[in-house]
């Protein structure tokens, strides 16, 4: 795969270097990352990608540090809340109460541990490359 002349992917170390953290870039970062714990504790779980969402918006073309922190965490939130959605149509739908539970649990779980650990690594510079993300946002 090519890479597009101007275009650069970050998060992916495939795609060239990963973006340096500024003095300024960490808290915002980090923002980025614990905002979709606070709007899940806000909203059930159900906008938890509104956060990451917004420091994009802010952020993208001012920091790339910043920018991929924020889509890192929308695109994991975005995978993680179709999981709860595809959870909860099978807890709808009764005989399938079980397979629904384990995947909420599943996505709860994954919510948590994944933004506690971005939200660590973005306040020491460091990126973090989620799982099961559908990359939305670059």
């Amino acid at each position: 795969m090519t890479q597009q002349p101007g275009f650069q992917q970050y998060g992916d170390p495939r795609y060239g270097q990963q973006p340096v953290a500024g003095p300024d870039d960490r808290t915002p970062a980090a923002l980025a990352h614990a905002s979709s714990l606070i709007a899940m504790a806000l909203s059930a779980g159900w906008l938890s990608f509104v956060g990451p969402l917004v420091m994009w918006l802010i952020y993208k073309d001012r920091s790339p540090f910043v920018r991929q922190a924020a889509a890192g965490s929308f695109n994991f939130n975005l995978g993680l809340w179709i999981m709860s959605i595809v959870g909860w149509i099978f807890i709808i739908t009764v005989i399938g109460i079980p397979i629904g539970l384990i995947l909420l649990a599943i996505s709860f779980v994954l919510q948590i541990v994944g933004h506690l650990i971005g939200t660590v690594r973005a306040t020491q510079g460091r990126t973090i490359n989620y799982p099961f993300q559908l990359r939305i946002l670059r």
